[in-house]
């Protein structure tokens, strides 16, 4: 038997760990090191709870966005208790309702916790109509049966359920992040490439004008162009106008970074193949330079989806951005501009602890892809 039908007869031997480790894929490192960044996959995981919650709001909202309840003004949250009116300690929770009472020292009527009024809580209920990925439907996750009543962050000054309003409002305010990073990335990454592959004089006219936009404060230059648009716009048009704003303003910084990358790598060996083979100078740079430095890229994105989320809260917040009857965290938020209304009903700030939530799994999110990027260090 000759050596080479032994060799082909002998057992392969499985790699070991450590070998393993080095022949694996640049993709499957970053994969194996973000999954040891506890905090980055609990962020991750949150985001995709927000993101689901914002698909299907409809569903797990109680009442549509829209929905008033005049006897019920500024409500505060209901308490939630598993033990029914008879004292017993069960599965099924339970919410205390209200009763009216004259304040003796402001002699103002105040909503206060009436504990013989207890409402149980079903899921998987039929409430109001809405619509959800195109398919009507009425049924809700949860909800009590009329005459009973579930406000679990409280009401608003016209009565309507924050709950609900904040979970219609993520549509917009998480989904304007994404819609606005996109184009900013795609501005910045072809821009910068541009700047930093040609050089010579388009690199200075495009740098100059990256300084000018730099130099002009954040936040009276969003005032400014959000000032601009038309009063009469439907909310849509001012959903859009706002992200095409917030995107005109974020391209800058990635566009620089792009430029010194595309500088160092431009001269590389395989650059000069792909010019000697014909290919187009938007190919070179789209399908050779760009992906030298994906990793960065990547992470790049993740961490300018909170600017853009808190770019769209600001505007709405100071009622340059989307107004009324749009629902957005911002819009929310609105309302909660006057400190005597924050002190007496300081639930109206709930949808702050959603953008402050939001903001920080982004934050962790990039901090892990980061991490992930450089898998040797």
């Amino acid at each position: 038997m000759t050596d080479t039908a032994l060799t082909t007869n002998m057992p392969r031997r499985k790699p070991s760990a450590e070998e393993r480790y080095y022949m694996a894929s640049q993709w499957e490192l970053m994969r194996r090191k973000f999954r040891k960044h506890r905090l980055a996959n609990v962020s991750l995981v949150v985001l995709a709870l927000l993101y689901l919650g914002a698909i299907f709001c409809g569903f797990i909202a109680p009442y549509s966005v829209d929905k008033r309840d005049s006897d019920y003004l500024f409500a505060p949250p209901q308490r939630i208790t598993f033990r029914d009116p008879e004292g017993n300690l069960g599965w099924r929770p339970y919410v205390f309702g209200f009763n009216r009472e004259r304040n003796p020292k402001t002699l103002k009527l105040e909503l206060t916790v009436d504990e013989t009024k207890m409402f149980p809580v079903y899921f998987f209920m039929k409430g109001e109509p809405y619509s959800l990925l195109g398919f009507k439907s009425d049924i809700h996750l949860f909800g009590v049966e009329k005459p009973g009543y579930f406000y679990l962050m409280g009401t608003d000054k016209l009565g309507r359920d924050i709950f609900s309003r904040i979970w219609y409002g993520a549509r917009v305010s998480l989904t304007i992040g994404l819609i606005g990073v996109t184009l900013s990335f795609i501005l910045g990454c072809l821009i910068g490439g541009i700047s930093g592959y040609y050089g010579g004089t388009i690199d200075m006219l495009v740098q100059r004008i990256i300084e000018f936009l730099i130099s002009i404060p954040t936040i009276p230059l969003w005032m400014a162009l959000a000032a601009a648009i038309p009063r009469n716009w439907p909310q849509y048009q001012v959903y859009f106008a706002i992200t095409i704003i917030l995107s005109l303003v974020g391209w800058c910084g990635l566009a620089r970074v792009v430029r010194g990358k595309l500088i160092s790598l431009r001269e590389e060996d395989y650059v000069l193949a792909a010019r000697l083979s014909g290919q187009k100078d938007m190919n070179i740079i789209v399908g050779h330079l760009l992906p030298a430095f994906m990793s960065y890229l990547i992470v790049n994105l993740t961490l300018a989806v909170p600017g853009m989320i808190l770019g769209e809260t600001a505007l709405s917040f100071l009622g340059l951005g989307l107004r009324a009857p749009a629902v957005s965290w911002g819009v929310l938020l609105y309302e909660a501009q006057q400190v005597a209304v924050v002190m007496l009903y300081p639930w109206l700030l709930w949808p702050g602890a959603f953008v402050i939530i939001t903001v920080l799994a982004f934050n962790f999110l990039g901090d892990g892809l980061r991490d992930a990027a450089d898998p040797y260090r």
